[in-house]
């Protein structure tokens, strides 16, 4: 199997996992937030840990943590991912599933205004048109919902400056992951543990099954992010763009026709406009995709 092929399959795999991860969260039940999130960091570097010996991976993770810039900017990566499970586990679990469909679906947006304000990148005709329509977007459902979607715009925020942070560092995906989750797994022991002192601890406590979904937690929390990360080494970033609208689709099906979460016109009319944004910013990309593949023919124009 070609290497395209196999990177579309992993991303598309990645998406599809992240896209059916709010079916999973409401088994840790009554597990509350910062547990979840707590045992997601702990099991992740345990099965980062286990996947890194078998790979023998672990020269990588030393030369990573002996890099001050590395380790500094991990650590804000690590934080912002931990920001973006703690909005998207409340979102799920009070009832927003719809609003964390809309985070995802913005991201890209986002993640092109990131690259103007930090990097100095200017943005083409469309791609502005794009960026000016999710504004629109974001005011309607700030009208409809009566406050600002601040449930989608932290998870998108968070998203996409964490994969700006990673733009930042050469780390390879399993030692890149473990460095990470190893800069917060400590305030996630902490919590851990003042929740089993309070009492609180939903961990060993409601039986084995809930316990084994947490650990398990750890694995499928890594699992996308690895496969991701294989994708984004094998397909070009258009394809990966358009691959990327599967997890929020999917998270939006789920919201309206499992959870049985609310849509009314002007929210529905609120994401159609995003939706009619994503269609410029991604028909601009791929036309620019095309040119650029055009120009490094010899002898064809971009314009061709």
């Amino acid at each position: 199997m070609d290497q395209g092929r196999v990177g579309v399959l992993a991303g598309l795999s990645a998406y599809l996992l992240w896209g059916l991860f709010p079916l999973y969260l409401p088994l840790l039940e009554p597990a509350g937030g910062l547990e979840i999130v707590a045992h997601r960091v702990v099991w992740s570097l345990v099965f980062i840990g286990g996947l890194l010996t078998v790979l023998r991976g672990w020269g990588q993770v030393r030369a990573g943590f002996v890099d001050r810039r590395t380790v500094g900017v991990l650590a804000v990566a690590a934080a912002l991912i931990v920001v973006n499970w703690l909005v998207f586990v409340h979102g799920v679990n009070s009832g927003h599933v719809v609003e964390t469909s809309l985070g995802y679906f913005i991201n890209p947006l986002v993640s092109v205004l990131l690259g103007v304000v930090v990097f100095g990148e200017r943005l083409r005709r469309l791609q502005w048109l794009a960026v000016g329509t999710a504004a629109v977007a974001v005011v309607v459902l700030t009208v409809d919902y009566g406050r600002p979607p601040w449930i989608a715009l932290a998870l998108a925020g968070s998203f996409g400056t964490y994969g700006l942070m990673k733009k930042l560092v050469r780390v390879e995906a399993a030692p890149g992951l473990f460095l990470e989750t190893a800069l917060v797994v400590l305030p996630a022991l902490v919590v851990i543990g003042v929740l089993e002192f309070r009492d609180a601890a939903a961990f060993g406590h409601v039986g084995g099954g809930n316990v084994l979904l947490l650990v398990g937690s750890g694995a499928a929390t890594a699992i996308p992010l690895l496969l991701f990360a294989a994708a984004a080494r094998r397909v070009p970033l258009s394809t990966a763009g358009l691959l990327q609208y599967v997890n929020p689709l999917m998270q939006l099906v789920i919201a309206v026709f499992v959870f049985s979460e609310p849509l009314p016109p002007a929210r529905l009319a609120g994401f159609a406009i995003v939706w009619l944004a994503l269609a410029v910013f991604t028909v601009d990309s791929l036309r620019a995709a095309h040119g650029n593949r055009r120009a490094a023919v010899p002898g064809v124009p971009a314009g061709t």
